[in-house]
Parts: C-alpha cells; sequence; structure tokens
C-alpha cells in the first residue's frame, strides 16, 4: 500500500479549496506524446515549433491544418487514465475544486471533470484567425486536406484555426486571471505531471507558496520546484492520486 503523510492526509480531508495543475504528464500515461515526441513519420523533419506559430499559419495554412488533423487522430484513440478519474472523485468531495490544465486534449472533460481553466486552449475546438468567433467541438469540422478548401468563418470569411495557443501567443488572459487566483486563495495546491519550466503556468505554483499555502508535486522525476514544495509523491499519477483519494476517503 503506497503511503502518504499523515499532515497530507488531514490537509486535504479538511480542505475547502484545493487548486490543481496539470501537465503533459498526466496526459502521457494516457498515450499522448509529449509535443515534442509527437513527431514521427511523415513529420519527423519538421520542428513542431515552426509549425505552432501565426507566422506558420499565414505561410502555409494548409499544412498547418494538416499537422493538427494528424495530432487530432493521435488523441482520439487514447483514453482518460486513473489518474484523470480520481481528480473527478477528489473534486466531488471537496466544497472548492479549480483545476487548471496546460494540456489541450480534452482528456480531464472526457473523465468527467467541470469548468477545466485550459490555459493553452483545446485541440478540439476551432476558432477564426481574423475575428477570433469560437466554434466548438460539437460543431465537426469536416475539413479536405486534399483540396485547397480550407475551413472558413461564417462570419468574416477568415480562415480558421485550432484554438490553440501558439508560439509567440499570449495566454488568455481571463483562463489565466482564474488560474492565479485559485492559485493564491486554495488550502492546497497540486501539480501534477508539469515540468514547471513553461511559463507562466511553472509560476503557478509559486503563487501559492508564497502565499504560506502548502504544495504538493506528483511527478515520475524532480524538477525546478521539487525544493520548494511541501509534499513531493514521486510516482505514476495513475498510481499516485487514486491511491490518495481512497486513502483520504476510503469508504465513498
Amino acid at each position: 500500500m503506497m503511503e502518504f503523510p499523515d499532515e497530507l492526509i488531514y490537509l486535504l480531508a479538511n480542505a475547502n479549496h484545493v487548486a490543481v495543475l496539470t501537465g503533459a504528464g498526466i496526459s502521457a500515461e494516457s498515450g499522448v506524446p509529449t509535443f515534442r515526441e509527437a513527431q514521427t513519420g511523415l513529420w519527423e523533419r519538421y520542428n513542431p515549433e515552426e509549425l505552432a506559430t501565426p507566422r506558420a499559419f499565414i505561410g502555409n495554412p494548409k499544412l498547418v491544418w494538416e499537422w493538427y488533423a494528424w495530432r487530432r487522430e493521435l488523441i482520439a484513440e487514447v483514453e482518460p487514465n486513473p489518474a484523470h478519474y480520481a481528480l473527478v472523485d477528489m473534486a466531488s468531495h471537496l466544497p472548492r475544486f479549480t483545476l487548471i490544465t496546460q494540456n489541450i486534449d480534452s482528456l480531464h472533460h472526457r473523465a468527467g471533470s467541470q469548468d477545466v481553466i485550459e490555459l493553452h486552449g483545446n485541440i478540439a475546438r476551432t476558432k477564426c484567425f481574423d475575428c477570433g468567433m469560437k466554434l466548438f467541438d460539437q460543431q465537426e469540422l469536416e475539413l479536405n486536406l486534399y483540396s485547397d478548401q480550407l475551413p472558413r468563418c461564417d462570419y468574416c470569411g477568415g480562415l480558421l484555426r485550432p484554438d490553440v495557443v501558439w508560439f509567440g501567443e499570449t495566454l488568455p488572459m481571463e483562463a489565466l486571471n482564474r488560474a492565479y487566483n485559485a492559485s493564491r486563495s486554495c488550502d492546497l495546491f497540486f501539480s501534477i505531471g508539469t515540468s514547471a519550466l513553461v511559463q507562466p503556468a511553472a509560476s503557478l505554483p509559486t503563487q501559492a507558496i508564497s502565499q504560506g499555502i502548502p504544495a504538493v508535486e506528483v511527478n515520475t522525476q524532480f524538477t525546478p520546484l521539487s525544493a520548494a514544495m511541501t509534499f513531493i509523491l514521486n510516482g505514476p499519477a495513475g498510481e499516485v492520486l487514486p491511491a490518495l483519494v481512497k486513502r483520504v476517503w476510503p469508504d465513498q
């Protein structure tokens, strides 16, 4: 049986508000390739940092759309893992729960999480490159990648693009502000499967720590933030989180 510090068990059992940040590690356990690992087959010769930019889209929107269609197919083949479901379970026991993610794969939504703060957007959504009008998941995008008919906005006629944050773009301010507010006001903060290298998301745990809020890191390896964390739970999130939830709420 996995062991947890008694203090952490007490804090989680009595928390009024828990904030959680998830990164690529939690999705990797479902089989989602990390951003740079995803380059295989026909895409090996492309640098993802050269495709995921406004400049790349303006220069060759068809190429960028083909790449994102391929990435969407990869994600469609995987399922949420026990870590995603454990967070849904954790939320059900708490008065307030804020889930913040750097991931764009919708796995938290598919597991049943509500009101997820998506810092980097969502690959299943589409928006207009010109006017910003958003089209959501249920409006399936029909794209013939073997023609020159790229998808266009019904409102302004501009080219549609994936609703994700590209290099050189700022994060959505509403999402970022909500994430900062939650990080500064929660009783307990979890950083799960994130490298703590990508800013500004990497600063969220430090926001909590600066307010004296206990912070928990769940990861298979140490990160630049490990030394500042109150608790370190070393191991796959899919094993650590279900065990932690069962330990805190054994009869529910």
